[in-house]
């Protein structure tokens, strides 16, 4: 008897879904992973001067060196790994808003332009950056958008060219945080080489920091919030 594909798809359906890692699970079941910090937001003690870093992997592997970088300093990461800026829009309020800080730093858009989350347009990024930028300054936030880290090529998706879509993105954040009284952090050009990739003593694989890289991403940081402390209120 011959049996069509999509009654075998049925049939093995079940056992997929069984078998099927448990964090993939969770991503299709929580794709913006909204109960990564939903326990240590809960559990967060008020503060006055709190800063949130927003970001991907960048701020996640970040986040264990503050209390070495930015000692004293109620600062916390809210990172998390390979996401995009549409899944961070997703969990804003939560991870950012309802924390009450008086400054986000948003650093974000590399993955997009990666394609971690599908095709994705400089124009879909910028507006992801722009909702975000708003809806913080709607809640008397301060905001720092920081540029993304220059890339000369993905080691999980090679071939893409990303440099100068990079520093395209960079130019356009530049001139929107001009216009809207936000604070911009330019990371960029501090930590380029010849090619518009990441200098190889800042990083392990040509995106992500090393320690190295992190020193220099804390000392501009640290000056973008002052800046952007001395700024009104939105």
């Amino acid at each position: 008897m011959k049996v069509s594909r999509r009654a075998l798809a049925w049939v093995f359906l079940p056992l997929a879904l069984k078998t099927a890692p448990a964090r993939q699970q969770d991503v299709t079941n929580d794709w913006a992973y909204l109960k990564r910090y939903q326990q240590e937001n809960a559990q967060l003690a008020p503060s006055n001067d709190r800063v949130v870093f927003m970001g991907n992997s960048i701020t996640e592997g970040w986040a264990k060196l503050f209390p070495t970088q930015f000692p004293g300093k109620p600062y916390i990461g809210r990172g998390i790994s390979g996401q995009t800026t549409p899944q961070m829009l997703v969990r804003f309020r939560q991870d950012v808003i309802a924390l009450k800080p008086k400054v986000v730093v948003i650093l974000a858009g590399t993955n997009d332009i990666a394609g971690n989350t599908g095709p994705s347009t400089i124009e879909m990024i910028e507006d992801n950056l722009a909702s975000m930028t708003e809806v913080a300054q709607a809640n008397g936030i301060r905001v720092v958008l920081s540029s993304v880290l220059p890339v000369y090529d993905y080691p999980w998706k090679p071939g893409l060219e990303p440099a100068a879509k990079i520093m395209a993105l960079n130019a356009w954040m530049k001139d929107y945080a001009s216009k809207r009284g936000a604070t911009y952090l330019d990371y960029h050009s501090a930590m380029q080489d010849e090619r518009h990739g990441m200098r190889a003593d800042l990083a392990y694989d040509g995106v992500h920091p090393n320690e190295a890289g992190y020193r220099v991403m804390a000392s501009l940081a640290e000056r973008a919030i002052q800046e952007a402390l001395r700024r009104k209120r939105p």
